[in-house]
């Protein structure tokens, strides 16, 4: 597969990622995983959101160009997805359903060339829900669409579209979000490869409510095992983490947040572990 503009995810990715990542969170997590004899993957996550706890076992197993995910969390849900990578060159094929709900199941295919990217997926209902997503351009300019039609009301229901600019330090993204009400800018840029170290920013307008929000984040690695992260918006909320890999693949991440404008307010503090041999 050629190295082309990518799929409409991911425009604007590395900005969303460094301001909105996953390992910024209040709640205590905790992960490990452990491997079988034949390589399978098994991982078991609990996860304390005040006083309700929150648990998941799941399992990826791989044969050849086939990945199988299945995951059962604390309601006794079934999720399993079936990957199919490259049947023909450039393409994949997602295959994922959830039991007990009858109307979960999806079919996704992804196909990328060196000058544009697809992306289309369609509910296993009698009415489904048809999403579309093109992107056209190279690893530096990509212009792209995101589409969803919903076949029951005859109306679509989610209309994006979005413009991406990258060079080797540096990603701009410009995307039209929510029918055309919202207008959201993005800036990433990698200060020094040797220490992770990089900036982003976000704006967003909204032209229904006529605000604006602005999210400014960093990072930087203290040492190659620690890595530190902070991001503030203009409501005043202001974060920050630090993760620490203390052994291959096992991190230790602490995270706070606090409401400057509300100082007198508790600060939430977030713990988490993930453990793998």
């Amino acid at each position: 597969m050629g190295k082309g503009p990518g799929l409409y995810f991911d425009i604007g990715k590395r900005a969303r990622d460094l301001l909105y990542n996953k390992d910024y969170q209040s709640d205590h997590k905790f992960t490990i995983t452990t491997y079988t004899s034949s390589g399978v993957a098994i991982s078991s996550t609990g996860i304390k959101k005040g006083e309700l706890f929150l648990a998941d076992v799941s399992t990826q197993l791989k044969n050849k160009n086939i990945t199988t995910d299945i995951k059962v969390d604390t309601n006794s849900n079934l999720l399993t997805t079936i990957t199919v990578d490259e049947p023909a060159p450039g393409l994949k094929a997602i295959f994922s359903f959830i039991v007990p709900d009858q109307r979960s199941g999806k079919v996704e295919l992804q196909y990328q060339h060196e000058y544009a990217g697809i992306s289309t997926s369609l509910g296993l209902t009698a009415n489904p829900i048809v999403n579309f997503s093109g992107v056209v351009g190279n690893p530096c300019v990509a212009l792209g669409t995101d589409l969803s039609f919903d076949t029951a009301s005859g109306n679509f229901t989610k209309w994006n579209a979005g413009l991406s600019y990258t060079l080797s330090d540096l990603v701009a993204a410009l995307t039209v979000n929510d029918k055309g009400d919202t207008l959201t800018a993005s800036y990433y840029h990698t200060v020094s490869p040797l220490t992770s170290t990089a900036v982003g920013a976000e704006l967003s307008h909204s032209f229904s409510s006529n605000e604006n929000t602005l999210t400014i984040g960093t990072q930087h690695a203290l040492d190659p095992l620690t890595l530190v992260k902070a991001r503030v918006n203009n409501y005043g909320k202001a974060s920050a983490l630090i993760q620490h890999e203390w052994r291959p693949k096992s991190l230790f991440t602490i995270s706070g947040e606090v409401d400057t404008r509300a100082i007198e307010k508790s600060a939430k503090i977030g713990l988490a572990l993930a453990l793998k041999p």
